[in-house]
C-alpha cells in the first residue's frame, strides 16, 4: 500500500465568501487609495525638506502594515481575486507584501494573465523558494511561465519520482487529461484484508484533497478495482478489499480531452477518477476540483471567442488590448458597411415608403437574436459532444423548424406593429414574410458557421456573433426591402 500524497501541514488562512472577498478588495483599494494621497502632498513640500521625507516614509511604513495585516488574513484564492483586480502597479504593491509561504498557493490560484507580471517580478531566488515545495503536477502547472533555470534548480530538489512525474506531467498537451491530473492518491493491494487499510490510512497524516475512493492495483500498478471510502467504513473489517472493491468504473487515459473527462463527471457525479496508461497501469487522477477549473476556463474562452477576443489584463497596456480587439471590430466595420450597401442599393424603394426605413432594424435585429440562440445552442452541444454525424441533420431540421413556428408567432406581431404605423397590409405582409426568412436564415448560419468551424479544427465560438450579425444584417436588409421593391412598388 503505497500513497503518494505530499505530506504537509494543513495551515491556511480563513477563507472568505465572495461578498466579504469583495469588501477586502475595497479595503485594500481604500487603503492604497490614502497612500497615493499622503505621498502626493508630501511631493508637494520642498524638495530636500528632509521633515517632508520623514513623514512620508512614516506613512508609507504605516500604510504597508495596514495592507500587510488585510493580506495575511486572507486566503490565497482571495489574494489572487484582489490581485487580478488591481492595476498593474497596485498589484505589484500587494504582491511584495504576500508571505512567502503562500507565494505558491497564490501563483496557482491567480489567472495566467496575472501571473506571468508577477513572476516577472520576483527574482530568481524568490522564485525557488516559492516553487520548491510545490507538488510535480503543481509544478508542471507553473513551468511554461518560469525561468528554464529556475525549473532546473527545483527540480535538483525533487527525488527520482517526483522528477519522473515532472517531466511526464509536462510532456502532454495544455488541453489534456495528462495536464491536469494529480499524482496524490492512495493505493491498496486486493489480497489485504479492509482491517489493514484502515490502519494504514490512520497512520496517514492526511488523505489527498477530494479522496472519496482508493484505487486497488496490483504488483505492476495496474489498477484493479476502486474501493470507495463509504464501502470501506460499512464493510466486516476482516473482509478482503477484492470481494467489496468495484471492479466497474470509469478510467481516463491521459491524452483524453479535458473537456471529455469534464463531460464524464458531469454525467456520472464523479469526485474523482483514475488515469491509466495504454498498459492499465495507474499512473494519476483526476479530481472534480481540475474538473471545475476546466470547466469555469472553457466558459470564459467560449464567451471571449463568441466576440472574436482572447483573455487578457483587464489592465493591459492599451497597445495590447488594441492588438487584442481591433482585428474582429475591424471585421465587423467591413460586415457593417456591406449591410448598408445592400439597403443603399433600394434607396428608391425606401424614399417612396419612408416606413421602411424604421422597420427594417426589426428584421435585422430580430433575424439577429433568433440565430444567436440557435447558435448558443449549437455551441454548447459541440462543447458536450453531443453532435454526431448520426444525428446532425436531424438537429438541423429540428432547429429549422422551431424558428419557422416562432417566426410564425412572431411575425405576426411583428405584422400588428407594421400595419399600425402605416396602416398598409401589404406593408404588413412584407414585414412578416421577411421576418420568418431571416430568422431562418439566422438559424441556418447559427448552425452551419459553428459546425464548419469545429469541422476543420477551429474553436467554433470565435467570431461566431460577428458572422451571424453579418449575415442577419445583410440578407434581412435585402431579403425586406427586396419584397418590398416586387410587392410594394
Amino acid at each position: 500500500m503505497t500513497n503518494t500524497a505530499e505530506q504537509k501541514p494543513a495551515a491556511a488562512p480563513r477563507r472568505l465568501d465572495p461578498e466579504d472577498a469583495q469588501h477586502a478588495l475595497a479595503a485594500v483599494q481604500e487603503c492604497l487609495r490614502r497612500q497615493m494621497l499622503v505621498e502626493s502632498l508630501v511631493h508637494r513640500q520642498e524638495q530636500g525638506d528632509a521633515k517632508a521625507t520623514l513623514v512620508e516614509d512614516l506613512v508609507h511604513r504605516q500604510h504597508e502594515a495596514e495592507l500587510k495585516a488585510l493580506v495575511d488574513d486572507l486566503h490565497p484564492a482571495d489574494i489572487a481575486f484582489i490581485l487580478e483586480s488591481l492595476p498593474k502597479e497596485e498589484r505589484q504593491t500587494v504582491w511584495n507584501l504576500v508571505s512567502a509561504e503562500h507565494d505558491a498557493d497564490v501563483l496557482l490560484e491567480v489567472e495566467d494573465w496575472v501571473r506571468e507580471s508577477l513572476i516577472e517580478a520576483m527574482d530568481r531566488q524568490d522564485l525557488v523558494a516559492a516553487t520548491g515545495n510545490m507538488d510535480a503536477d503543481e509544478l508542471a502547472d507553473l513551468a511554461p511561465d518560469l525561468p528554464p533555470d529556475v525549473v532546473a534548480e527545483v527540480q535538483k530538489g525533487l527525488t527520482e519520482e517526483e522528477r519522473a512525474q515532472l517531466l511526464e506531467a509536462m510532456g502532454y498537451p495544455e488541453d489534456s487529461v495528462g495536464a491536469i491530473m494529480d499524482f496524490e492518491m492512495v493505493r491498496v493491494r486486493e489480497d489485504v484484508t479492509l482491517e489493514v487499510v484502515l490502519r494504514y490510512l490512520r497512520r496517514l497524516h492526511e488523505l489527498p484533497d477530494h479522496t472519496d475512493q482508493i484505487f486497488v492495483v496490483d504488483r505492476q500498478d495496474k489498477l484493479q478495482g476502486v474501493l470507495p471510502i463509504s464501502v470501506l467504513l460499512v464493510s466486516e473489517p476482516d473482509s478482503e478489499v477484492h470481494s467489496v472493491m468495484n471492479t466497474d468504473f470509469l478510467a481516463l487515459n491521459p491524452l483524453d480531452s479535458d473537456a471529455d473527462a469534464a463531460g464524464a463527471f458531469e454525467r456520472y457525479d464523479l469526485v474523482s477518477a483514475p488515469v491509466v496508461d495504454d498498459q492499465s497501469r495507474l499512473i494519476g487522477r483526476v479530481t472534480i476540483a481540475d474538473v471545475v477549473d476546466v470547466m469555469r476556463e472553457d466558459s470564459q474562452e467560449q464567451a471571449l471567442s463568441r466576440a472574436g477576443l482572447q483573455e487578457e489584463d483587464i489592465f493591459a497596456p492599451m497597445v495590447k488590448a488594441l492588438r487584442n480587439r481591433a482585428p474582429w471590430l475591424l471585421f465587423n466595420i467591413c460586415t457593417a458597411a456591406t449591410a448598408s450597401f445592400v439597403a443603399s442599393q433600394f434607396e428608391d424603394t425606401v424614399s417612396h415608403i419612408v416606413v421602411l426605413a424604421f422597420l427594417m432594424s426589426i428584421v435585422a435585429g430580430i433575424g439577429g437574436n433568433s440565430g444567436n440562440q440557435t447558435m448558443t445552442m449549437i455551441i454548447r452541444a459541440l462543447a458536450m459532444g453531443r453532435i454526431t454525424p448520426r444525428n446532425l441533420w436531424q438537429l438541423v431540421k429540428r432547429e429549422m423548424m422551431v424558428t419557422l413556428m416562432v417566426g410564425l408567432c412572431g411575425s405576426l406581431m411583428a405584422a400588428l406593429f407594421a400595419w399600425i404605423i402605416s396602416r398598409s397590409i401589404w406593408v404588413a405582409i412584407v414585414m412578416m414574410a421577411a421576418m420568418i426568412c431571416n430568422m431562418l436564415v439566422g438559424a441556418g448560419i447559427g448552425v452551419l458557421v459553428p459546425m464548419l468551424r469545429s469541422r476543420f479544427g477551429k474553436d467554433p465560438a470565435i467570431g461566431s456573433s460577428v458572422l451571424l450579425t453579418f449575415a442577419t444584417d445583410s440578407l434581412g436588409f435585402f431579403i425586406f426591402l427586396g419584397l418590398a421593391t416586387v410587392f410594394l412598388l
